[in-house]
């Protein structure tokens, strides 16, 4: 069984459909990359897996709970099984490093402090940013502050990280070190579901590729099948215009 399963989902904004059922298992510890042009539903898909776009129509089960987005008690328990990182980081400006990444845990989920705040330890020291526990946002970099948006999202212990083009409001030089935090947490096997613009990056580390475009898959497969034998024209197009630039 997937560890996350999704069969003909749909949305739509207003009257105007943007996910064409969507249909995508990911195993668990696989990085799964979400590539196409702008406005194809990827960042859609990911804020309907967590109930931040509604789901029109179709199933998402993870492990053999299915999710009733209609319900909040079900949205409670898919937000503990996935967390989301978005592009902006989101931090809570008058709060220092280590209350933002643990502010959840200890006031939302009621998790005992001093473990929530140990872990959180090991985690800002896992992102390289050990020095920074009682910086506040604006005394860090771009790079910083998304590093803290990644370990705030895993000192909930998602079973899933849902990472939305974490590296697209940064600027160049900042890019790699976000890179290299995503790099360890899949090397250390965390499932994760990965949109990015990164192509270079896309093919590295991901176990799969799904190809999207008009709020439809187009095709998935290894990255060696999308990036040098695709099977899509559509696919052969989109990565022939990214890859000579």
């Amino acid at each position: 069984m997937a560890h996350l399963e999704i069969d003909n989902l749909c949305a739509s904004y207003g009257n105007t459909p943007v996910l064409k059922g969507i249909s995508l298992d990911v195993e668990k510890s696989e990085v799964v990359s979400l590539i196409g042009p702008s406005g194809s539903g990827k960042s859609t898909l990911l804020r309907a897996l967590v109930g931040v776009t509604k789901p029109t129509e179709g199933t998402v089960r993870i492990g053999e709970t299915t999710v009733d987005y209609r319900s909040a008690a079900s949205l409670r328990s898919v937000r503990d099984s996935m967390a989301i990182v978005f592009q902006q980081y989101n931090l809570f400006q008058n709060m220092t490093v280590m209350d933002n990444v643990t502010i959840a845990p200890i006031k939302i989920k009621k998790w005992n402090k001093a473990e929530v705040r140990k872990h959180a330890a090991e985690l800002l020291e896992r992102v390289g940013l050990s020095a920074k526990h009682n910086a506040y946002p604006d005394e860090l970099s771009g790079g910083q502050q998304q590093r803290v948006a990644i370990a705030r999202a895993l000192c909930l212990r998602p079973q899933l990280l849902l990472l939305d083009e974490v590296t697209s409001a940064l600027d160049p030089e900042l890019v790699g070190e976000v890179l290299d935090t995503i790099r360890d947490l899949a090397r250390d096997g965390m499932t994760m579901l990965i949109v990015s613009h990164e192509m270079g990056f896309v093919r590295e580390v991901s176990s799969r590729i799904v190809m999207m475009d008009k709020g439809a898959v187009v095709e998935k497969g290894p990255p060696a099948q999308i990036f040098d034998a695709p099977e899509q024209e559509r696919t052969r197009d989109f990565t022939a215009r990214i890859l000579s630039h």
